[in-house]
This record gives C-alpha cells, structure tokens and sequence, in this order.
C-alpha cells in the first residue's frame, strides 16, 4: 500500500513574520559585534578614516557631528550598547525560531513583547519624526493586528467561537 505524504500547511504570516524577527535578530547581533570592535580603538581616527575613504570634507558639518557623536562613545556606553544588542538579538532569534516552528507559546511571546516596545516607539516616533522610525511602528502594527487576528482565529484570545450546530 503507498502512503500518501501529507503537506504540512505553513501559516504564511507567521513565517514571514518569523523570517523579519530573523533578520531583526542578524542585524542587531551586528551592531553588538560591531559595538565591541570599537571598544578599544580610537573612533576620532576612524571617523576620519572612513571619511576620507568616502572623499567627505573632513571639515563638514556632517563629519563634524558624526565626531561629536563618537565622542560620546566611551567604552562603557559601547559594553552597554553591545549587551542590550545581543540581549535583543537572543530574543528576536528565540521568537523568530519559534514562529517559524509556529509554537504558540512564540506567538504569544511576539505579541506580548510587541505590545510591550511599542509605547517606547511611538515615543521615539513623536520625539523624532522620520520615515525609517515610522515604517518601524507601522510594521510592529501590522505584526500586531496579524497576531491578535490568527489568536482569535485559532480562539486563543479569550474570545469565544461561535460553532454551527
């Protein structure tokens, strides 16, 4: 007798959604890494290097406010920035895995950490208005609104179904 195999149905948003936490979790990681490869080296000097390599006038106003920021850099805010960005990193890999293996308990993690960071978005977006901070809060948005639909969907919300006798 042969078995027919069965096509296991994946929720196409929550892979897609998986996959964005993925690529959240690969840049952040980058940042961490890229925060303690700066922990010792002189970043004056690679502000300038980096704009010289892109023929910047090293006496803009441009290169002279990336300075000022990198002088704000001290090696204690780069330990601080690279833990919160591995930290992060950790937890958007975890929900991303999770929701490609679609486990409801990453589903329910997703929405409850992206209900939890969206008050400090929506901060960030009043307090400094820009398209990238915007495309951010409206696609945890969408995030939101697809998770709390399949929840109910799958009558995971406290919403009760309602069933056809």
């Amino acid at each position: 007798m042969v078995e027919m195999q069965k096509h296991a149905h994946h929720d196409r948003g929550l892979v897609l959604i998986g996959l964005f936490k993925l690529g959240k979790a690969l840049l952040f990681f980058c940042i961490g890494v890229g925060a303690v490869h700066f922990l010792h080296k002189d970043l004056e000097d690679t502000v300038m290097q980096v704009a010289t390599a892109l023929r910047f006038d090293t006496e803009s106003h441009f290169v002279e406010l990336v300075l000022r920021k990198a002088d704000l850099l001290t090696p204690h805010r780069l330990r601080e920035i690279s833990l919160a960005t591995f930290a992060y990193s950790a937890l958007a890999l975890t929900e991303g895995v999770g929701l490609l293996m679609e486990k409801v308990w990453a589903e329910y993690l997703t929405l409850i950490l992206t209900i939890a960071f969206l008050p400090w978005e929506a901060y960030e977006l009043v307090r400094r208005t820009s398209t990238i901070r915007a495309g951010v809060v409206g696609l945890n948005l969408v995030v939101l609104a697809y998770l709390v639909w399949l929840l109910r969907q799958k009558g995971r919300l406290g919403v009760q179904q309602v069933h056809e006798a």
